[in-house]
């Protein structure tokens, strides 16, 4: 089945033709089929209607990750509310942020929490504050039980939004990407199209639902593919392992395919029903990319995308997957390279600029900054992901740093990919982060965090030396902190913000 022009018929056109077709199992034995879920799905959309929503209002939903969250996003799309996920983990002082920006007619929680949020729910204005359990429990769904089943999906133009996704805000505060209808249904379109998916396939499904990997390129592609998912509450390695010979696809972060690695069973027999791999969210290293193919025979697929674009890149299903490129563009997607100083396009292969994206991915806007929208738009429209990048001769693209990573060191270009893939290729390092701070001679200082592999003996001296044949003078770190470990968001990627925090006055004095 292939994707159709609007998300809320996805469920509605899977159920029509196969209302047995499991949608979502978890571990525990509970199974829900394309019928039962379009059933619940519309008493869900019933009970949002009572309590006031219409078309545009925002639904926020707090609650741990499980088959009824996953209905509520279905139950918004339905009535043409705007899903707006919020992370359990993220704290009191954040919350109260997310809510007074996203400005929710009703937020929905866990029971367990409705006391401790009702303050902060009603100094942001929210008119109904609902519950929501792992099983069904709670005040929602005792109302969908009584509000009886919601007419048809509401007909929506493709440009209404869908949902507000808030972005890491590693650089300030939080904003909200506004994620149109017409965004889902593409990206889905584009992702089952690229990656094969079938009916026949069933995801096993680790990530978060508040973020873009999770809740769309993983359910998106399911719903809209008719396919199945083995919904997980978190990645953890014992449990990943005893499920990959049930399904045919696994979707992770590099972090969760390092952790896999480090488990003797992990196998080709192990895997030998997976018929795809995908990394994404953070950079893969080659080396993970090389040592996984060697212990299971599978290549990992590398994609890009972002919270404001969904997906841009991908390596091909059926092609050379390149360790280090995330692939050419998608179908129905453009990405260029300019010069980051005159906004220039830059046509040479290989040659180096700001990444720009065009396509119906890209998102409408930030949610209440015109300002901040405008500013990350070119005057001929393209999208700046202030990522700096590559495309080689055959249209491959290849991330090597965000624009704010770039050091200037001396007057001199460095690329913090190119010196830690040098770091990172080391007898002896896990993994390196490379940054610049204050420097009162060079203007910033090449510096680099490693963690070292269990065991190695490596100093700081024995890792210069060794780098000193591989790099240009300028490039060199001027030191090399060892530390037990890179501070990490929740999906896994490096917060560079936190070490030049934490380094700022390295060189100081």
């Amino acid at each position: 089945m292939s994707a159709a022009r609007d998300p809320s018929s996805w469920l509605e056109l899977a159920a029509g033709t196969d209302p047995r077709r499991t949608l979502v199992r978890t571990p525990e034995g509970r199974r829900l089929d394309y019928g039962t879920a379009r059933e619940q799905c519309a008493r869900l959309a019933s009970a949002l209607l009572r309590c006031g929503a219409i078309p545009g209002d925002r639904v926020a939903l707090r609650v741990e990750k499980s088959p009824e969250a996953v209905l509520v996003y279905l139950a918004c799309l339905r009535i043409g509310a705007v899903f707006v996920p919020l992370n359990p983990a993220s704290t009191p002082h954040e919350l109260e942020y997310l809510l007074g920006d996203s400005g929710p007619r009703i937020v929905i929680v866990g029971p367990g929490e409705r006391a401790a949020l009702a303050p902060l729910a009603q100094r942001a204005g929210v008119a109904r504050l609902e519950t929501l359990a792992v099983g069904g429990e709670g005040s929602l769904n005792e109302l969908a039980d009584s509000a009886g089943r919601d007419g048809p999906p509401r007909a929506m133009d493709a440009a209404a939004p869908a949902a507000i996704l808030y972005t890491s805000g590693t650089t300030g505060r939080s904003k909200g990407a506004i994620l149109t209808r017409g965004n889902l249904a593409s990206n889905a379109a584009a992702l089952v199209e690229a990656w094969r998916f079938t009916g026949e396939d069933v995801l096993l499904h680790v990530l978060p639902l508040s973020h873009v990997h999770g809740l769309f390129a993983a359910i998106n592609t399911v719903l809209a593919s008719a396919s199945g998912m083995l919904l997980l509450p978190r990645f953890e390695v014992a449990a990943v392992l005893s499920h990959l010979a049930e399904v045919s696809v696994f979707m992770g972060v590099p972090t969760y395919y390092t952790r896999l690695l480090k488990e003797r069973a992990l196998d080709r027999r192990l895997t030998e029903r997976v018929r795809l791999f995908v990394s994404g969210s953070a950079p893969l290293l080659a080396q993970t990319h090389e040592e996984f193919r060697a212990r299971t025979g599978q290549a990992i697929l590398e994609r890009f995308g972002m919270t404001e674009t969904l997906m841009n890149t991908s390596n091909p299903y059926d092609g050379p997957r390149v360790p280090g490129s995330v692939g050419p563009p998608l179908p129905g997607v453009a990405v260029r390279v300019t010069d980051r100083e005159s906004g220039a396009v830059l046509r040479a292969p290989d040659a180096i600029g700001t990444l720009e994206i065009s396509g119906p991915n890209v998102f409408a806007g930030y949610w209440r900054d015109a300002a901040k929208t405008r500013d990350s738009f070119t005057a001929d429209g393209w999208f700046k992901t202030g990522d700096l990048g590559r495309i080689d001769e055959r249209g491959y693209v290849y991330i090597v740093g965000r624009v704010k990573d770039l050091i200037i060191s001396g007057g001199y270009n460095v690329y913090p990919k190119e010196v830690e893939a040098e770091l990172d290729a080391l007898a002896g390092i896990a993994e390196s982060a490379v940054f610049g701070v204050p420097h009162a001679d060079y203007g910033e200082g090449v510096t680099a965090a490693v963690v070292l592999e269990a065991g190695a003996g490596v100093t700081e001296a024995d890792i210069l030396a060794l780098l000193r044949a591989q790099l240009a003078g300028y490039k060199l770190p001027k030191r090399i902190l060892i530390v037990p470990e890179l501070p990490r968001n929740a999906l896994g990627k490096v917060q560079k913000n936190i070490l030049r925090s934490t380094y700022a006055a390295l060189y100081a004095g």
